[in-house]
């Protein structure tokens, strides 16, 4: 079977191409590279073009046999101040590839989705349930796009699993690829950055939040296991079902927490400094895992200190993943 990812030049969409390639599949990378890396798409095939190229895509697509759409813009904060990018890329071009994929013979469609889908939400741990009014233009394009698959999904017979990620972090084991950001704004990099010294401290972004050490909680879950999940999608779409799962481990930590864990990895301390909130951040976001655990058989594998390990791992190796400050 032959799975053509787009956006398989970034962060997580690369590593879910070398998860694929291990499990026996055929990879075609489809990436703009406009925040995207060619080296992380090394030894595969890929194709440099834009989600709203029908004609490319149309090329793409009639050597594919399904679809995995990671080609989004993802930073919440540029999306509260730069909107119109955000659903000009994440809607309008991404509207255009399920319009490419519908006119080609492929109906299997893996989406990159998030559970900033949630906002604010009414009861943590988050299940599927949860009400989806996004506090944020990054996650209200994410729900646009949902809200289309849905509707694709009844009138074009499209299968679809849409994975709402909670916050993807660490690297592949091998320390070939890993987390590569212009500009780097996720947690667990920033402090590994700060320790290299290449930031003078790591910023708190608030420290007043309705959490027990004031710090924003996330369920921070490992990019391999994130990828391994995709693989087992594929499979439960040839069961000839469409769903939404949230991937998390269902267990969150603080920025604090965090904070803890790398200087007990690295065995170096972090300097901080307290910031204002961030527009657009819920006090806390984590995962009930259980619909994946129950459908694919898939749960997540690795701790908070792998995640970490493998990340410090990554950044040492790969200068071309830090971004001097």
């Amino acid at each position: 079977m032959s799975i053509l990812v787009v956006g398989g030049a970034g962060y997580i969409g690369s590593h879910a191409a070398h998860i694929l390639r291990r499990r026996g599949y055929d990879v075609i990378i489809y990436d703009n590279l406009s925040t995207g890396y060619k080296e992380l798409a090394e030894g595969f095939e890929l194709i440099v073009g834009d989600i709203a190229d029908a004609s490319k895509l149309g090329a793409a697509l009639a050597r594919s046999d399904a679809v995995m759409h990671f080609a989004a813009h993802a930073y919440v904060g540029e999306s509260v101040e730069n909107p119109r990018k955000y659903f000009k890329n994440n809607v309008t071009s991404a509207l255009a590839l399920l319009d490419a994929v519908v006119e080609s013979r492929v109906r299997k469609f893996i989406f990159s989705s998030t559970c900033a889908v949630y906002g604010n939400p009414v009861k943590v741990p988050i299940t599927e349930s949860n009400p989806r009014q996004p506090v944020n233009p990054y996650g209200a394009t994410k729900l646009a796009f949902e809200n289309a698959l849905e509707a694709y999904s009844q009138a074009y017979a499209l299968r679809y699993v849409s994975f709402r990620y909670f916050n993807a972090a660490g690297a592949d084991d091998s320390a070939t690829i890993g987390e590569h950001h212009e500009p780097e704004t996720h947690l667990i990099p920033l402090i590994l950055q700060t320790i290299q010294g290449r930031r003078s401290a790591l910023e708190i972004f608030g420290d007043d939040y309705p959490t027990a050490d004031g710090t924003c909680i996330r369920d921070y879950i490992h990019v391999n296991d994130l990828a391994e999940a995709h693989v087992l999608g594929l499979e439960y779409l040839s069961r000839g079902h469409s769903i939404a799962m949230n991937l998390g481990t269902g267990r969150g930590y603080s920025v604090r927490e965090v904070i803890s864990a790398v200087e007990k990895v690295t065995g170096q301390s972090v300097p901080i400094r307290i910031g204002p909130r961030r527009p657009g951040d819920p006090p806390e976001l984590v995962a009930e895992p259980a619909r994946a655990e129950e459908l694919l058989r898939w749960k997540a594998r690795r701790s908070l200190e792998e995640i970490i390990s493998t990340a410090w791992s990554w950044q040492q190796k790969s200068q071309t993943a830090i971004r001097e400050v």
